[in-house]
């Protein structure tokens, strides 16, 4: 196959043109770390892989089903806090109760989606009850100190990695094993009921799509991957508390990435989490104007980029391809 066959492939949204999207996201992150001259540059490598997390699991769900979660912070401590309190509580490594932090948040999202999508509430009612569900959670981490700590947060211990190297390249295996899925998911006839749920329900309805059911299939493997991210997370920091999962920390960052990224696509979250984490940085030796040029320059590259990066790179190639060819 030659140059110009994977640059088609790779502008091509749908079946076999992921894949070498995904081989190129692999490529990337696996040598990524050679570049990390210092150990703090490796942790801004792994922040961005987490980001990219938490925004792959918000694609599916908002991006592909129209339900806004502003409660990621919130899932994903969620799924942290089970799983560490569940470990300290009966002696052992929280790869144990990993897999219960996980199905907390997948059975919160889940049910989530369930009341949202029998209630039929729109997009802004939704936005409205997970940032109220954000805020009861983040006063439950809080109020409860003699189980999470309260604001002083607690340990986390016996996890058994010590290296940052090492869960960096675990990160990079989860964010491939998540667009996977996400690949598999959107290629398969949950992908075209997503799609037809997102661009009428009620002519989906009317064409015999369960919109309840597969609103809640998104939002509970949403969630479920939030969880897991979540936890996992909590494990590399070493430490958690509910400032960590705040609705500022988590939600504000994470939709930034997935629209500037590109929603609808396999690697808009991982471009978007790459931009902004990068523009964090940078930024980071101006406190005093961070901000200001934050804000600004998320409005210039909006104005450029109204439908995401992915989307608009795509569609260039497109043009020029059918210019050749033309």
């Amino acid at each position: 196959m030659s140059v110009i066959d994977y640059v088609r492939e790779f502008t091509n949204d749908r079946g076999n043109g992921r894949l070498p999207e995904i081989g190129i996201i692999l490529a990337f992150f696996a040598v990524l770390p050679l570049f990390a001259a210092s150990g703090y540059l490796l942790r801004v490598f792994t922040i961005i892989v987490v980001f990219a997390l938490f925004t792959v699991a918000l694609n599916i769900v908002f991006g592909h089903t129209d339900q806004l979660f502003l409660f990621v912070g919130g899932l994903a401590g969620m799924g942290a806090y089970t799983t560490v309190i569940a470990a300290n509580s009966v002696g052992t490594t929280p790869w144990i109760t990993l897999p219960l932090g996980v199905a907390i948040a997948g059975m919160i999202g889940g049910t989530v989606s369930y009341v949202a999508a029998k209630r039929k509430f729109t997009v802004i009612l939704i936005a409205i009850f997970t940032l109220a569900l954000q805020l009861t959670i983040m006063e439950l981490l809080t109020g409860a100190r003699g189980v999470t700590g309260g604001s002083v947060g607690m340990p986390v211990q016996g996890v058994g990695i010590q290296s940052d190297i090492q869960f960096y390249y675990l990160f990079v295996a989860v964010l491939i094993g998540f667009l996977v899925v996400y690949a598999r998911m959107i290629d398969s006839r949950y992908g075209l009921a997503f799609e037809t749920i997102r661009q009428e329900e009620l002519a989906a309805e009317a064409t015999g799509v369960d919109v309840v059911r597969y609103k809640v299939i998104a939002g509970t493997v949403g969630s479920l991957m939030i969880g897991f991210a979540g936890a996992v997370y909590a494990f590399w920091a070493g430490y958690i508390s509910p400032g960590t999962f705040s609705f500022l920390s988590i939600d504000v960052l994470v939709l930034i990435m997935l629209t500037l990224g590109g929603m609808r696509t396999l690697s808009g979250p991982v471009i978007g989490a790459i931009a902004v984490v990068s523009i964090e940085e940078i930024l980071a030796s101006y406190p005093q104007w961070r901000l200001v040029i934050f804000g600004t320059l998320l409005i210039v590259l909006y104005l450029n980029f109204r439908q995401g990066i992915v989307p608009n790179v795509k569609s260039a190639y497109r043009e020029r391809f059918a210019s050749e060819s033309g």
